[in-house]
């Protein structure tokens, strides 16, 4: 994920392999963290008074306490834990840049924030309608209905609010903090707020960024936890529709309704039928003549 936040890590065993390299000297050498084994300095220790050099290796271990993505691993240097949502999991290097990390961190946000409302535009009119009190077309063909314009017009109109809203996005990560004041009243701001938190000056009307330092970190992580499963859930509607021409709670209560025979088997038995029809129909068409007879079909 692009967040992959931060966390700090404690020296669990230091090995020298000489007792006099221990005495004095200085780091002069480390290698990157491994994917699950740990992060492994190498060490180069100069001796001051012999000048002999000798090598060992630092093992650097987890909090125990902290949540890990996967039992014991390490997470990297770069993830010591200070950011909403971390869990030590970057097994690319995504952040091992501080600069690079901070974009990352703010992209994450955004997009957690756009999937959460796009889940609940898919999910909710759906369900509403579902149960007779909507009636809306789906998700998925909305798009091809007719509004109350033209969709050129509607697209220049969410080009106006998304440029707007991610502009002031924008201004908020290059001067922090503007976005928390008010432009015509300036005496009107959220001070002490962090980029991209809560998201401009009316978008915390129950003072829920307001508090202990634990507790914005528990509501930020919760955030970024919904977040996540809601960009899955917008890939699993996606997928839904492509593959079973329905919405996700139409499947649903399909599933509900009949659960030995709605069910992804008896989807993939439909398309292997339509396949197979496909092949005929080829078949029929002379359709292996024009490949010159070299493709087999094998069906049964």
């Amino acid at each position: 994920m692009a967040s992959t936040a931060c966390a700090s890590s404690a020296i669990a065993a230091v090995a020298f392999s000489s007792p006099s390299s221990q005495k004095s000297g200085s780091i002069v050498g480390s290698t990157k963290a491994s994917f699950l084994g740990g992060k492994r300095l190498r060490v180069s220790k100069l001796g001051a008074s012999s000048g002999s050099r000798s090598f060992g290796t630092v093992c650097v271990a987890a909090d125990p306490d902290r949540p890990i993505w996967f039992p014991g691993s390490t997470p990297p240097e770069w993830l010591d834990g200070s950011l909403p949502g971390d869990f030590g999991f970057d097994p690319l290097g995504l952040g091992s840049d501080p600069e690079t990390l901070k974009w990352n961190v703010q992209a994450e946000l955004v997009h957690c924030r756009w999937a959460m409302l796009g889940a609940a535009g898919i999910f909710i009119p759906e369900f509403l309608t579902k149960i007779g009190i909507l009636n809306t077309p789906s998700w998925y063909t909305a798009g091809e209905q007719e509004y109350f314009t033209d969709k050129t017009t509607l697209f220049i109109i969410e080009l106006i609010f998304i440029g707007w809203a991610e502009g002031r996005r924008w201004a908020d990560i290059i001067k922090p903090g503007c976005v928390n004041t008010d432009p015509i009243f300036p005496n009107n701001k959220l001070t002490g707020t962090d980029v991209g938190y809560p998201g401009g000056l009316w978008f915390d009307p129950l003072g829920w960024g307001s508090g202990s330092p634990a507790k914005l970190k528990e509501l930020r992580t919760k955030e970024i936890k919904n977040g996540r499963l809601a960009m899955l859930a917008v890939m699993g509607a996606w997928f839904q529709a492509e593959y079973t021409g329905t919405g996700p709670i139409d499947n649903l209560f399909a599933h509900l309704a009949d659960p030995g025979h709605a069910t992804i088997f008896a989807v993939s038995g439909v398309l292997y039928e339509l396949c197979i029809q496909g092949v005929n129909r080829l078949q029929e068409e002379g359709f292996e003549e024009f490949l010159g007879g070299k493709v087999v079909f094998v069906y049964h």
